[in-house]
Protein backbone atom coordinates (compact mmCIF):
# COMPACT_ATOMS: atom_id res chain seq x y z
CA UNK A 1 0.00 0.00 0.00
CA UNK A 2 2.59 2.07 0.60
CA UNK A 3 4.72 1.61 -2.14
CA UNK A 4 1.57 2.24 -4.46
CA UNK A 5 1.25 5.68 -2.97
CA UNK A 6 4.66 6.63 -3.29
CA UNK A 7 4.67 5.48 -6.56
CA UNK A 8 1.37 7.51 -7.42
CA UNK A 9 3.04 10.27 -6.10
CA UNK A 10 6.15 10.08 -7.91
CA UNK A 11 3.89 9.89 -11.21
CA UNK A 12 2.50 13.05 -10.44
CA UNK A 13 5.67 15.04 -11.51
CA UNK A 14 7.69 15.36 -14.60
CA UNK A 15 10.84 12.91 -14.84
CA UNK A 16 13.13 16.23 -15.12
CA UNK A 17 11.33 17.53 -12.34
CA UNK A 18 11.65 14.18 -10.39
CA UNK A 19 15.70 14.31 -11.41
CA UNK A 20 16.02 17.96 -9.99
CA UNK A 21 14.34 16.83 -7.01
CA UNK A 22 16.32 13.57 -6.18
CA UNK A 23 19.71 15.58 -7.27
CA UNK A 24 18.82 18.52 -4.79
CA UNK A 25 18.48 16.09 -1.44
CA UNK A 26 21.54 14.30 -2.32
CA UNK A 27 23.94 17.37 -3.26
CA UNK A 28 22.81 20.10 -1.22
CA UNK A 29 24.25 20.57 2.54
CA UNK A 30 21.64 21.89 4.68
CA UNK A 31 23.45 22.11 7.88
CA UNK A 32 24.20 26.05 7.12
CA UNK A 33 20.50 26.64 7.48
CA UNK A 34 20.29 25.00 10.81
CA UNK A 35 20.99 28.10 13.05
CA UNK A 36 18.31 30.14 11.71
CA UNK A 37 15.60 27.94 12.77
CA UNK A 38 14.46 29.92 16.04
CA UNK A 39 11.46 27.71 17.00
CA UNK A 40 10.66 24.38 18.89
CA UNK A 41 11.44 21.92 16.41
CA UNK A 42 10.21 18.26 16.50
CA UNK A 43 11.98 15.58 14.66
CA UNK A 44 10.48 12.12 14.15
CA UNK A 45 12.61 9.66 12.04
CA UNK A 46 12.50 5.86 12.39
CA UNK A 47 15.74 3.75 13.64
CA UNK A 48 15.59 1.44 10.12
CA UNK A 49 15.26 4.13 7.77
CA UNK A 50 17.37 3.03 4.96
CA UNK A 51 16.96 5.67 3.05
CA UNK A 52 18.00 8.66 5.23
CA UNK A 53 19.91 6.82 8.48
CA UNK A 54 18.86 8.15 11.85
CA UNK A 55 22.64 8.91 12.58
CA UNK A 56 23.11 10.75 9.19
CA UNK A 57 20.43 13.41 9.28
CA UNK A 58 17.90 13.33 12.74
CA UNK A 59 20.84 12.74 15.50
CA UNK A 60 23.23 15.03 14.01
CA UNK A 61 20.60 17.64 13.31
CA UNK A 62 18.67 17.43 16.68
CA UNK A 63 22.09 18.23 18.35
CA UNK A 64 22.74 21.13 16.21
CA UNK A 65 19.34 22.70 16.93
CA UNK A 66 19.01 24.38 20.22
CA UNK A 67 15.50 24.26 20.51
CA UNK A 68 14.28 20.10 19.02
CA UNK A 69 12.47 17.53 20.29
CA UNK A 70 13.70 14.12 18.80
CA UNK A 71 11.37 10.99 18.81
CA UNK A 72 12.84 8.01 17.37
CA UNK A 73 10.90 5.23 16.38
CA UNK A 74 12.52 2.17 17.04
CA UNK A 75 12.33 -0.60 13.91
CA UNK A 76 10.33 2.39 12.01
CA UNK A 77 10.89 2.58 8.07
CA UNK A 78 11.47 5.66 6.02
CA UNK A 79 7.77 6.77 5.44
CA UNK A 80 6.79 5.83 9.04
CA UNK A 81 3.95 8.88 8.74
CA UNK A 82 2.59 6.02 6.99
CA UNK A 83 3.74 2.80 8.58
CA UNK A 84 3.30 4.64 11.63
CA UNK A 85 0.53 6.78 11.54
CA UNK A 86 -1.27 6.39 14.52
CA UNK A 87 1.80 7.10 16.67
CA UNK A 88 2.78 9.75 14.53
CA UNK A 89 -0.30 11.55 14.74
CA UNK A 90 -0.51 11.26 19.06
CA UNK A 91 3.12 12.40 19.11
CA UNK A 92 2.91 15.34 16.63
CA UNK A 93 -0.34 17.04 18.46
CA UNK A 94 1.19 16.30 21.37
CA UNK A 95 4.46 18.30 20.25
CA UNK A 96 1.83 21.05 19.18
CA UNK A 97 -0.26 21.34 22.12
CA UNK A 98 2.78 22.53 24.39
Amino acid sequence: ELLEWARSVAMQASLRATLECLKAFTTTDFRPDLPAFKVPTLIIHGTEDRTVPIDASARPTAQELGMSTLLEYKGAPHGLFATHKDQFTRDLLAFLAK
